[in-house]
């Protein structure tokens, strides 16, 4: 539900950032449950932000001072903030979280979406693919899914795969869904390029299958 409604509020041009101030997260006169939704809105505003050191720094900060262990939504995002800077130890706590996860689809997304900004992690393409193979994502009609699934592929050089995951992920988009439409269609567009360029740099074989 935070998630949807920072998502909302950023879509409408707003920002749940605007609204609450990190001093009004960390109060310490609120019941678990109200103080746990505040952190869910302010860190899932930090994500769909990309401010990934900000919200590495606002957890660790909260694993400081919580009355409570964390709860396994905040550390998803703690794994988002690192695996978005390709720091390799997102991958150990990305590990942590999936084990309590199991197939939460909200926090998998979140794990997903870490996976997809850290486009230097080691591996991090193939990680994405094995996550968006669970059941909990692998429905094959979020779009979504989709769109990052086929930036995966095209930074394996799978390229007509990734043309054609992102075709499905546009055709499964609601009727006049603008949220998302520009970041599929730039998608698209960096797929052809890279696919362009890669034929461009391949060298030409004679008959006898000798590179000219």
């Amino acid at each position: 539900m935070c998630a949807d409604a920072a998502w909302a509020a950023r879509s409408a041009g707003r920002s749940v950032l605007v609204l609450l101030s990190p001093e009004d997260v960390l109060a310490t006169d609120r019941d678990p449950i109200t103080a746990r939704t505040m952190a869910h809105l302010y860190l899932s505003a930090l994500r769909f932000d990309f401010r990934c050191p900000a919200l590495q720094r606002f957890v660790e900060h909260l694993a400081r001072t919580a009355r409570q262990p964390l709860d396994c939504y905040t550390r998803a995002l703690y794994a988002f903030a690192l695996l978005g800077q390709s720091r390799p130890e997102g991958l150990t706590v990305m590990d942590e979280v999936l084990v309590e996860a199991e197939e939460h689809p909200k926090t998998l997304h979140v794990l997903l979406h870490g996976l997809w900004l850290g486009q230097d992690l080691d591996q991090g393409a193939e990680s994405l693919l094995a996550l968006s193979s669970r059941p909990a994502l692998a429905i094959g009609t979020d779009p979504i899914v989709l769109f990052r699934v086929a930036g995966a592929l095209r930074r394996l050089g799978q390229y007509d795969e990734g043309l054609s995951t992102i075709d499905r992920a546009i055709e499964c988009l609601p009727p006049g869904d603008i949220s998302v439409h520009a970041d599929l269609v730039r998608e698209r567009s960096l797929i052809c390029a890279a696919r362009d360029l890669h034929q461009h740099r391949s060298p030409t074989r004679t008959s006898s299958g000798v590179p000219s």
